[in-house]
């Protein structure tokens, strides 16, 4: 278990308080998480989900949710689940994103990433699926996060 997914599973042991105390310093590693006022509802290998409430801060002209809050939410649910699925030995870091918009965003908004393990088996290309969805269950925006997956360079020793 990576140590991000070790926190998670402790802090939601605390009721209330722990997701959201884990959401915000989760958030605070890339700060403009922070823009969106996101709760980290769901983390685990191959699965995340993070809640992006409907407010003033993240309208768009017609009142709407605005699409890049909506690809930030996405962005976080694809790093929670990479920082659950990817094996200790890689590391990994953004490469794009391809998103569709299907329909208007008008409530608070569910962001979801998904792989298959078979994905994390070495190091290359992995296509995260994002998506995001409605309170009435309807597809607003989905699309592909390519991320570079790599070997974490191994520990030099220090020259004495």
């Amino acid at each position: 278990m990576t140590n991000a997914l070790d926190l998670y599973h402790r802090a939601a042991r605390i009721p209330v308080l722990g997701r959201g105390a884990f959401s915000l310093v989760f958030a605070l590693k890339a700060p403009y998480f922070l823009t969106i006022a996101p709760s980290l509802v769901e983390m685990r290998p191959n699965h995340a989900e993070v809640r992006v409430r409907k407010w003033w801060g993240v309208h768009n002209h017609i009142g709407t949710v605005h699409v890049i809050a909506i690809a930030n939410g996405m962005e976080m649910a694809m790093g929670a689940l990479a920082e659950a699925s990817i094996p200790a030995h890689l590391r990994w870091i953004p490469k794009g994103m391809q998103l569709e918009y299907l329909a208007m965003s008008d409530s608070t908004m569910t962001a979801t990433a998904d792989t298959d393990p078979a994905d994390w088996t070495g190091p290359g290309e992995v296509a995260v699926r994002v998506q995001s969805t409605r309170t009435d269950g309807t597809v607003t925006v989905r699309g592909i996060i390519t991320l570079h997956v790599s070997e974490r360079p191994s520990a030099q020793p220090a020259d004495a």
